[in-house]
């Protein structure tokens, strides 16, 4: 190569091709072998998961997993929160802002099946501690072990919840975005009718301004014709004042 420090080099055909740097920088894909992907395949029908039905508050994720991992190892753990106008009714009714997250329920997985069931069995309406200081005193396990689910069934589930919520979001969306189009076509509507009504008010007030001031200004003139003086009226009128004098 004429240029080694080059990080690009072109073939004959011009097409660019990476250099050994860039080759060393990529990143390596480690591929599993099919005797893994079995094990591991393995590994998840074994595993068994147990449904909370309640989840007590001030209890999270860690706290739970935290509790049950005393009775056996915990894989994964999953708890859905309570709604957004769920939780603002309970702080509206405690009257405080005070409060973390609550959840409603929750599913546990096991790496051992046959221990997810016994512990179902035996965990099931039992206080989940007796010391009368703890937070959780007078609460009790409800739980129940779910034969033949597994992991992905809950991700789908999880998944399709999403998506109908995201639908409905958008339905909603929609709806409100047609019900603003159809009151600013109101509003725009009602603005052009009371534009047109000044208008009009206007050019009536004009024309009646008008109409006064033609009717000031008007003068009526009657033609009179000239009286007629005759001679025999002027003798009379002068015999008349003679008299008097």
């Amino acid at each position: 190569m004429e240029e080694g420090n080059k990080d690009l080099i072109e073939d004959r055909n011009g097409d660019h091709v990476s250099s050994n740097s860039d080759r060393k920088k990529r990143k390596k894909v480690h591929t599993l072998s099919l005797e893994d992907t079995e094990d591991f395949n393995e590994k998840l029908r074994k595993r068994g998961v147990i449904y909370i039905s309640r989840i007590p508050p001030r209890m999270g994720p860690t706290k739970l997993k935290s509790i049950l991992m005393d009775f056996g190892e915990v894989t994964r753990i999953y708890l859905e929160e309570e709604d957004k106008s769920a939780r603002k009714r309970r702080r509206k009714a405690s009257g405080s802002n005070s409060g973390g997250k609550r959840y409603k329920e929750g599913w546990i997985e096991f790496v051992d099946k046959k221990l997810a069931k016994r512990l179902a069995a035996s965990l099931n309406n039992t206080p989940i501690t007796n010391h009368k200081r703890s937070v959780h005193f007078g609460d009790l396990w409800s739980m129940k072990y779910l034969s033949r689910f597994q992991w992905a069934h809950l991700t789908e589930k999880v998944a399709y919840e999403r998506r109908v919520r995201e639908q409905r979001l958008r339905i909603e969306m929609m709806h409100a975005r047609k019900e603003n189009q159809a009151y600013s076509s109101l509003v725009e509507a009602g603005k052009t009718m009371d534009r047109i009504q000044e208008r009009r008010s206007k050019k009536r007030k004009n024309n009646e301004g008008a109409k006064e001031s033609k009717n000031s200004q008007v003068k009526r003139r009657f033609k009179q014709n000239k009286p007629v003086e005759d001679k025999k009226d002027r003798s009379t009128k002068k015999v008349v004042l003679s008299s008097l004098v």
